[in-house]
């Protein structure tokens, strides 16, 4: 992965609302290759986005990791013990969404690794279809995801995106989508009204 020379980092938004500061610094990072915010550069992973965006509403994961944990395990038990974990019912922007299985974490062949990957709510279309911010190798980007049709990838009347390939798939089989390797919403920020934001670039 090729970074550019010059990236301009995010910065929080002047607000006192921490969903606000946190969606405003995530959504300043989609399309970037790497996570800098306020001249700091984070690690090159999804965790790390969480980190940076939910550090501008004073969030700190410290000391959630146990052994064998991953830094995903370890950012639900947090959910878990400090907010509430859910999987009924409409995000709220702002909140944590976990999958599972999207790789082979360890290694061996089989799909054993448990909770692998995170991003944030961005945003819920009235089709349900929830707009999810997160980092990929290629940095970071918006996916699509549909709990009411997770197997779709489009709607097939509209040809909207309701899932985005989460897992490549293995030969011969097709693509794993978001809506499929959904595991769980979490919410450890304050509840409080955010603004909605038209999404077009992905």
């Amino acid at each position: 992965t090729v970074t550019p020379a010059k990236q301009t980092p995010a910065s929080p938004a002047p607000t006192g609302n921490p969903r606000e500061r946190v969606l405003a610094t995530a959504r300043a990072l989609v399309g970037q290759p790497t996570v800098q915010v306020n001249g700091r550069r984070y690690p090159a992973d999804c965790t790390a986005l969480i980190e940076a965006t939910y550090a501008q509403a004073g969030v700190k994961f410290r000391g959630t990791l146990k052994p064998g944990d991953n830094g995903v395990t370890a950012l639900y038990r947090y959910a878990r013990a400090n907010g509430r974990v859910y999987t009924d019912g409409r995000p709220v922007p702002g909140d944590l969404v976990f999958f599972r299985e999207t790789y082979d974490q360890n290694r061996d062949g089989r799909r054993n690794d448990g909770l692998t990957h995170v991003g944030l709510v961005d945003g819920v279309d009235a089709d349900g279809t929830v707009t999810v911010i997160h980092r990929v190798k290629r940095g970071v980007v918006r996916y699509r995801m549909n709990l009411a049709r997770p197997h779709l990838p489009r709607d097939p009347k509209t040809g909207e995106v309701l899932n985005d390939m989460l897992r490549s798939p293995a030969p011969g089989q097709p693509h794993v989508l978001t809506g499929q390797l959904f595991a769980a919403f979490g919410s450890v920020l304050p509840s409080g009204t955010t603004k909605p934001m038209a999404v077009a670039a992905r």
